[in-house]
């Protein structure tokens, strides 16, 4: 802990300093963040790292498992998060990002007894859809660390659908105004690949090439279309 608060003290002294435009814009303009990133809370994965992202490019929501709620009555974190994003910062990128060697993937693949963490264990049935497309759609005589992988990935596919049933973002969807990303953190490799919403398959990330996304901005209105004409 001391080595943390000398880290404090290092920024007062050096790092606030050296970027006093930056915060002082930033306090002075307030906040319009380029996207929403909702990473697992392993201290492992910093998003801010590994977007190399300055003060105020990303508003960052963070939790066990990279988890993102279907949208219900009950008020909760990541929900609130995602409709004060989206309706008053206007983000229209948002990123579910997972990562190798996830606790919280650990725990479903191996199905871990959570008898004695029950919170954990309610938190992670939002995590079951996953859960259940690993069991039944893959070979079950994969190793544990290709059980692992396979759970974190099809997590993030998961809380993707999730994401679509809050409605600040099935409207931003609908209009065009809102992308949605599937990102996976290989910690080993120092490796981010992106979920391809056509092929339904992760590739890297590389520079020079066609980003993935899992759902570009296109407008989507079911109303719209010649049949809609023609019944008019």
């Amino acid at each position: 802990m001391n080595e943390l608060i000398g880290r404090v003290f290092n920024f007062e002294k050096h790092t606030f300093p050296n970027e006093s435009a930056l915060y002082n814009r930033l306090a002075s303009d307030g906040q319009s963040p380029k996207a929403l990133m909702i990473s697992c809370a392993d201290s492992r994965i910093v998003p801010e790292h590994i977007m190399q992202a300055q003060p105020g490019d990303l508003f960052v929501c963070r939790n066990a498992g990279n988890i993102v709620p279907p949208h219900a009555t009950q008020n909760g974190g990541v929900t609130s998060t995602v409709e004060y994003a989206v309706m008053v910062l206007g983000v229209r990128d948002i990123i579910v990002c997972g990562h190798s060697d996830c606790g919280a993937m650990k725990a479903l693949s191996t199905e871990a007894d959570l008898t004695a963490m029950p919170n954990v264990a309610a938190w992670l049935r939002h995590s079951h859809a996953a859960q259940q497309v690993c069991k039944a759609s893959y070979p079950a005589d994969l190793s544990d660390a290709e059980k692992l992988r396979n759970m974190a990935l099809e997590n993030v596919v998961a809380q993707l659908a999730h994401l679509r049933t809050h409605p600040s973002v099935a409207s931003g969807i609908a209009r065009g105004e809102i992308a949605l990303h599937g990102w996976y953190v290989d910690i080993h490799a120092g490796l981010v690949m992106g979920l391809d919403g056509e092929t339904g398959r992760f590739s890297p990330l590389r520079e020079g090439q066609p980003l993935p996304v899992a759902l570009p901005h296109a407008r989507r209105l079911a109303g719209e279309g010649e049949y809609a004409l023609a019944a008019e």
